[in-house]
């Protein structure tokens, strides 16, 4: 009942939202994930801004992910928030933690549309 009151909530003011989609190298064991996993949720603890963060793994019934294990969905007011993110401190070093363990990452930035 929450998510469907965040969610109508949320598109009623156009929040802006930051899908970000990882494929791990082979190399990357279930530990180095697990770490990356921990470290994506603490960002919304440690960035203002932040107004909504949900992530999960691919259960893909139509094997369309192309590799793709995680997403990641985080949400912003608006797009100044994400504006403010992606320079912060606690990012950074998030992004540093990925080193050479992503094979690939796939991002998408939209603002939220309710029609």
């Amino acid at each position: 009942m929450s998510a469907a009151i965040t969610a109508s909530s949320a598109l009623a003011g156009g929040e802006f939202r930051h899908v970000v989609f990882f494929k791990f190298k082979p190399s990357a064991t279930p530990e180095q994930v697990k770490e990356i996993e921990k470290a994506f949720a603490e960002l919304p603890k440690k960035i203002p801004g932040i107004t909504g963060y949900e992530w999960g793994t691919s259960e893909s019934v139509e094997k369309l992910n192309d590799g793709f294990t995680h997403c990641f969905f985080v949400s912003f007011k608006d797009k100044a928030g994400l504006e403010a993110y992606l320079p912060h401190e606690a990012h950074k070093a998030f992004g540093a933690k990925l080193g050479g363990l992503l094979e690939k990452a796939f991002v998408f930035d939209y603002t939220a549309k309710a029609e």
